[in-house]
């Protein structure tokens, strides 16, 4: 195709939803209440895992990291659609389409190796609680922690720069509420199939492959839970890990319901939606999880309110 009477593309249009002002209307209102509660329970459980010395393991160490990245991931697309929700003007900047792309594509991917590490840790700690402190010692996790943000985040740039060095001919009408790579490469003029190939690549590395890895992780750990005499040990046991798998279904869970749907112009409105509350719902339910399901959690807790209590009257 030739390009030559097509002008550079300098910004996006996000249209997504914009043909339902009343929903639109709704969908602000929800998403600032969950965006508030995702930054409060998020950076609450950060400063938990900080000021108490007791939740100075390699799991809270884990879920500190998990927090953080909720944070950065949702602060990532959810200021921009708030505002792209009440106004008129929908557009995003190329640059600014090309970082909430590389950010948020990256912090999905670091997600799914974090999860798989942290799968890893609660294989060791119940099949193998002699040795915990010697296998999973400081410089193991912290450099489990170091390499999962590296590769999701060099994945996220790959993939990133190979879709905005194409060309879009003048397309820049974007039907979704971000800069989903998948509606990009939907504009580009061009021969897209090296890149469908290595996201798929890259989805089976960092989608598959982590899930198989926590899959057969707690295979072995129910196995070492079901050998164990005593009802109280194995309530304990299980107690452990019960958060981590409830977040591992409910990340998996969204997603693959997500993209494995069949798509139709019928459904646009409900895809959209369903998208929307993978990207907020899952990061807002995470701190409320492992609060209720954990107990040094809910005692860190009580011993800072407590303390903060005793300062007030003060």
């Amino acid at each position: 195709m030739k390009m030559g009477n097509y002008s550079a593309v300098t910004e996006f249009l996000l249209v997504g939803l914009s043909q339902y002002p009343e929903l639109q209307n709704f969908l602000f209102v929800l998403c600032l209440i969950m965006y508030k509660i995702i930054l409060l329970g998020n950076s609450l459980l950060i400063i938990i895992s900080i000021l108490d010395p007791r939740l100075h393991t390699p799991m809270y160490f884990f879920l500190g990291n998990l927090s953080f990245l909720d944070i950065c991931y949702t602060s990532s697309t959810i200021p921009q659609m708030l505002i792209i929700f009440m106004s008129e003007i929908k557009s995003i900047s190329f640059l600014g389409c090309a970082l909430q792309m590389v950010i948020s594509l990256g912090l999905g991917c670091t997600e799914c190796i974090l999860l798989a590490v942290m799968a890893y840790d609660r294989y060791v700690a119940i099949c193998n609680p002699l040795r915990y402190p010697i296998i999973m010692n400081k410089v193991l996790y912290m450099h489990l922690a170091v390499w999962s943000w590296a590769i999701g985040c060099m994945n996220s740039l790959v993939q990133t720069v190979m879709t905005m060095v194409l060309p879009f001919c003048g397309n820049n009408v974007i039907d979704h509420l971000t800069c989903e790579i998948l509606a990009l490469l939907k504009l580009v003029c061009s021969d897209i199939s090296m890149n469908v190939l290595i996201l798929t690549v890259a989805s089976v590395v960092l989608l598959v492959v982590p899930l198989l890895l926590i899959f057969v992780s707690y295979i072995f750990i129910l196995s070492s839970i079901l050998r164990i005499n005593s009802a109280e040990g194995r309530k304990k046991a299980f107690s452990t890990c019960s958060a981590h798998l409830t977040v591992v279904i409910l990340f998996y869970g969204s997603a693959l319901f997500m993209y494995t749907k069949p798509k139709s112009k019928n459904t646009k409105v409900s895809d959209e939606i369903i998208g929307l509350s993978y990207g907020v719902i899952t990061p807002m339910l995470n701190p409320i999880i492992y609060s209720l399901r954990n107990k040094e959690v809910k005692e860190a807790l009580k011993k800072i309110l407590k303390r903060h209590l005793h300062l007030t009257k003060i």
